[in-house]
């Protein structure tokens, strides 16, 4: 779906009965393009029929960050207060972001509530956004804001020298940002949320949310803002760390795993499933299910976006209604999926992909 139809799709959910020429002039296109932007909507099963009926899929709502990540590289022992030969590259970035083009990579209808700056890597995020199929609609653009933008330096080793992160504007997703919003939020067959939202607004969107819930915790030092809230969210993904930090539990061993799973559960959240790395995924329900997992064998390139991936695949299969096990086997294999690409999101993420490596990677 382009941008401009998700655009007329929009504006037609709001308003079923709206006229063809009412689009048009809301779009600034003559009513003979609105004609064909129509039928295109309506070969591609978005509309059913006369009078605007619509198709209904569930679309998932993203709310957090969108990042420019700028890498570095020393190709010899860095020297300080110098001119370090070496690669610098340049990528989008985001846990929010990350999860959205994974969900758009496995063909679901996603959506992305963010903020971003007036600057040439918001026309990136912009431009990225219309090749994938993602809706931007429901973001802002801060007038002389810059979008959030993570900066590294690696030595020759590998290991991270130093690192800066400009993330400032993110603190314009407001509680009033989120209100204007909620509407369309709570339509949401699912929500997923990280926690590089301000508190503040983290806490006031999962109080005011009615649709389900999926919190990735992004780190240990970001993690505690869902603790006001585990009582809220229908799902959750932290890895061990995340997890011992949330529960309380040390995990040392396979009962300690199942024990810090119990007490998320007893905090109210409905599903938590833990990622344990390359030792595999346990899950839970408050229903008395669960399941352990090893993780699919397969040749690790780059596991930066293995968690992004195994969120995004929990997200979709949460939203059509899965159980448990089928949501936890197809997180594994997404994540296990995600490693083998030397880029953070995977090009050939799909379904199919996922199968495969859940049926032959063990």
């Amino acid at each position: 779906m382009t941008q401009r139809e998700r655009q007329l799709l929009e504006w037609i959910r709001e308003n079923p009965l709206i006229s063809q020429q009412e689009l048009a002039d809301k779009a600034g296109i003559t009513r003979s393009s609105a004609a064909v932007h129509i039928s295109n909507l309506m070969k591609k099963g978005y509309i059913a029929g006369r009078g605007y009926l619509l198709r209904e899929a569930p679309y998932i709502v993203v709310v957090g960050g969108v990042n420019m990540d700028i890498g570095a590289v020393s190709a010899a022992p860095l020297v300080a207060r110098d001119s370090n030969p070496g690669r610098v590259t340049t990528s989008l970035g985001g846990v929010g972001r990350n999860i959205a083009h994974n969900l758009c990579l496995l063909g679901e209808q996603v959506s992305m509530v963010t903020v971003l700056g007036q600057d040439s890597f918001a026309q990136s995020v912009r431009e990225n956004a219309a090749d994938i199929g993602l809706d931007l609609t429901h973001s802002a653009v801060i007038p002389g804001g810059r979008t959030g933008t993570y900066l590294f330096i690696d030595g020759c080793d590998g290991d991270m020298a130093l690192a800066v992160n400009d993330m400032g504007i993110y603190e314009h997703i407001t509680p009033e940002f989120l209100r204007q919003r909620l509407d369309f939020i709570n339509h949401a067959g699912l929500v997923v949320v990280e926690t590089n939202l301000p508190e503040a607004s983290l806490q006031w969107l999962c109080q005011h949310c009615t649709a389900p819930i999926l919190a990735d915790p992004v780190s240990t030092i970001k993690a505690p803002k869902l603790l006001p809230v585990l009582d809220k969210l229908t799902a959750l993904k932290p890895n061990r760390m995340e997890a011992e930090l949330l529960s309380g539990v040390p995990i040392r061993d396979e009962a300690d795993i199942e024990k810090a799973a119990a007490v998320l559960l007893d905090r109210g959240v409905e599903q938590v499933y833990i990622s344990l790395s390359g030792d595999g995924l346990y899950a839970a329900d408050r229903q008395g299910h669960s399941v352990r997992l090893p993780c699919p064998k397969v040749q690790v390139t780059n596991a930066t976006g293995g968690g992004d991936a195994m969120a995004a695949a929990l997200a979709a299969c949460i939203a059509h209604g899965r159980p448990l096990a089928e949501c936890a086997r197809m997180a594994a294999g997404a994540g296990a999926l995600a490693c083998t690409a030397a880029e953070t999101i995977h090009p050939g993420m799909s379904w199919e992909s996922i199968e495969y490596i859940v049926n032959t990677a063990k």
